[in-house]
Formats: structure tokens, C-alpha cells, sequence
């Protein structure tokens, strides 16, 4: 098992590397951060342009086929730059369903714009705090018509489309439907949250057309598998911008003197750094084994995204916390970038499910595998 990236990914990275760091500077991030607009509007452009959006969309759809190893190394990438775009929404989640469990018409009409980034996807699954069970999924499709309320909404005030997890009306029985956001019966309210360069929006369906996406009984499946398939990916997102806080932390504790030595020969910030290093390894070592599984359709696949998951969201948000206290009291303050790693770190913990969350479905991939 080789769980490294070819030198064809490696220099990927390097691309992607390139572009965020020229197009997404702290400076773009926070832009959005204050409310100038709501995501990179020409960052995604590029992105689309150089085709990190079709990467694991298959060419017949508009797509480079190329696989979910590239996508991987973009994700890394995109989180070290924390690139305010709706990635993990639109491709991450929405294209995945659509590869997945969509029909022939549904690919076509969908995936090549999803590719070209001429529309944005997400995926409308909450509607309350805790984990998302089949009871606890209230909104309900009936004779094509979607009702009920979904929060938080990744990107759900500017994406074109959802697919929204919705009751069939058979007892737990829960259906995949593919909803126009710009249609009739659907209102928008966006959602504060602690990191605004990702939107979050509160979505009410009344009546709301729905087109069904997937197999009648298959809804839960298909979401379970798409959703540990976006959990690798949302890890590499997290790995990269664990390993950027890390680099953030190890810089300043080298050029920052007190009492006539750097502050980063203190015993104390030594201990700090060594336990992000190593928290960092550790959720690279998983995330490469999910990415493995990802990349292979491995049946290992579940019990590998929840590893990489729980490893990824540890990690990220040490390095984020770890990073401002070895700012100090510079680290507290506005100009400073610390502030934006510590808010993505909390708004992808809570992403596609809670630490908790996904801490219990490792314990159940594990308690199912040992019993086969």
C-alpha cells in the first residue's frame, strides 16, 4: 500500500500552491470576512478556469476525471490559504451526489456547470443542533413538494441548487431531492456564525419543487457514503490549515526576543510547538490512509474518513489555539492573522457533523468491522 502522492499530485500542490497564495492572500480572506462579498468571487473563477472544480467530475460531464487524490492535494491547499470559496458545498458534496446518484439528464444539466463554476451547489441536511439521525429529519417531501427547515446551509445563500435530505412519508424512509434555491416556495435568511468567510444560511421550504435524486430507498445510503467521502476531504482541508498555523507559530517564536533570547528556546513554547507537530503528523498519517481509501472505493472507507475526520478536526484546532498563545498578546488582536485560522478551525469542526459526531461513527465502522 503506498500511501504517498505521485510527483504528477506533488507538483499539483505546487500549482495549487502558486495560485492561493497570489489570488488569496489574507488579505481577499478578509475582504469577505468583513462583509465586502460573500465568497472570492474571482478566486473561484480562477479555480474553475484551471480546473480544480472539474477534477473529479468524469470528462463526459464536463469534467477532467482525474481523480480524488488531486482533489486531496486541492484541499490541502485551499485550507493552508483558508480561500473563502464554496468548495466543499458544491464539489465536495453537491457534485459527489450528483456523480453518484444521479440520472443520465440529472449529470448533464448539472455537473458541466458545476465544473465551469457557473453554478454553485450545497447540500441542505440540519435542522438542529446535534447529530442528523432519520428521525430526527423532519422536512418531508409529498407528490414532488418539499417542506420544512434546514440550519445551518453551507453557502446557502449563494448557491443555485441544494440536494436536501427530505422523509418520503415512509416511516424513517429518507429520500435525496434536488431543489431550485431560486425557485418558488423557497425563503433564505443567512446565519451568523464565527467564521463569515464560510456563509451559512437557514433555508424554509414551502412547497418548494423537489426532484428526486437517486434510487427510492437508497437516500440514506447514498448520503452516508457521500458524506465520508467529503469527510476526507474536509480533513485535508483541515491538515492544511493546521500545518499553515503551525508555520505561523514556529516563525514568530524565532524572530520574536524577549529578554534577550528568542521566545521560541522557552522550555515552555518548545512543549507547545512539539505537541502541534506531532497532533499535525498524526492527522496526516490518517488522512492519507482516507485518501487511499477515497481514491480506491475501498471498503475500509468508513472507519478511514472517520480517522482522518476526528485526527484532522483535533489537530487544526490545537494548531489554532496553540498558534495565538504563542502570538501572546499580539495574537488577540484584529491585525494579526490568527484569529482567522482559530475561526476556520471552529467552523470546520462542526462541518458534515460534530467532533462527537464523528468520533461515534468510527466506534461503529470499528464495532461492524471486528463483528464481520
Amino acid at each position: 500500500m503506498n500511501l504517498d502522492f505521485s510527483e504528477d499530485q506533488k507538483q499539483l500542490k505546487e500549482q495549487a500552491r502558486r495560485l492561493f497564495a497570489d489570488k488569496s492572500p489574507p488579505s481577499a480572506v478578509r475582504a469577505v470576512l468583513e462583509g465586502k462579498d460573500s465568497y472570492d468571487r474571482a478566486l473561484w473563477k480562477n479555480m474553475a478556469e484551471l480546473g480544480f472544480l472539474g477534477t473529479a467530475i468524469p470528462e463526459e460531464f464536463g469534467g477532467h476525471g482525474i481523480g480524488h487524490l488531486e482533489l486531496c492535494v486541492i484541499a490541502e491547499e485551499l485550507g493552508r490559504s483558508l480561500a473563502p470559496v464554496p468548495m466543499s458545498s458544491s464539489i465536495y458534496l453537491a457534485a459527489e451526489f450528483l456523480v453518484r446518484a444521479g440520472s443520465d439528464a440529472q449529470k448533464r444539466k448539472y455537473l458541466p456547470k458545476l465544473a465551469s463554476g457557473e453554478l454553485i451547489g450545497t447540500f441542505a441536511h440540519a435542522e438542529r443542533a446535534g447529530t442528523v439521525t432519520p428521525r430526527s429529519i423532519e422536512a418531508s417531501v409529498a407528490r414532488g413538494a418539499l417542506t420544512g427547515t434546514k440550519l445551518p446551509v453551507p453557502d446557502g445563500g449563494i448557491a443555485d441548487f441544494a440536494v436536501v435530505s427530505a422523509r418520503t412519508g415512509a416511516g424513517d424512509e429518507i429520500g435525496l431531492f434536488l431543489v431550485d434555491l431560486a425557485g418558488p416556495g423557497v425563503r433564505r435568511e443567512a446565519v451568523r456564525t464565527i467564521d463569515p468567510t464560510r456563509e451559512q444560511a437557514s433555508i424554509r421550504f414551502d412547497n418548494a419543487p423537489a426532484e428526486p435524486l437517486g434510487a427510492p430507498g437508497e437516500g440514506w445510503r447514498i448520503l452516508t457514503d457521500v458524506m465520508n467521502r467529503a469527510a476526507v476531504l474536509v480533513a485535508f482541508e483541515q491538515i492544511g490549515g493546521a500545518d499553515r498555523a503551525l508555520e505561523m507559530a514556529r516563525d514568530y517564536a524565532l524572530e520574536r526576543f524577549a529578554f534577550g533570547r528568542q521566545i521560541g528556546s522557552f522550555q515552555g513554547l518548545k512543549h507547545m510547538m512539539a505537541d502541534m507537530y506531532v497532533s499535525a503528523t498524526l492527522a496526516r498519517s490518517n488522512c492519507y490512509w482516507a485518501a487511499w481509501a477515497l481514491s480506491t472505493d475501498a471498503g475500509e472507507l468508513p472507519e478511514a474518513a472517520a480517522t482522518a475526520r476526528v485526527s484532522a478536526t483535533q489537530a487544526f484546532q490545537l494548531c489554532a489555539k496553540n498558534n495565538i498563545q504563542v502570538h501572546g498578546g499580539m495574537g488577540f488582536t484584529w491585525e494579526y492573522d490568527c484569529h482567522l485560522y482559530y475561526r476556520r478551525s471552529n467552523l470546520l469542526a462542526l462541518s458534515l457533523g460534530s467532533l462527537s459526531t464523528w468520533e461515534d461513527k468510527l466506534i461503529d465502522a470499528l464495532r461492524r468491522k471486528n463483528a464481520a
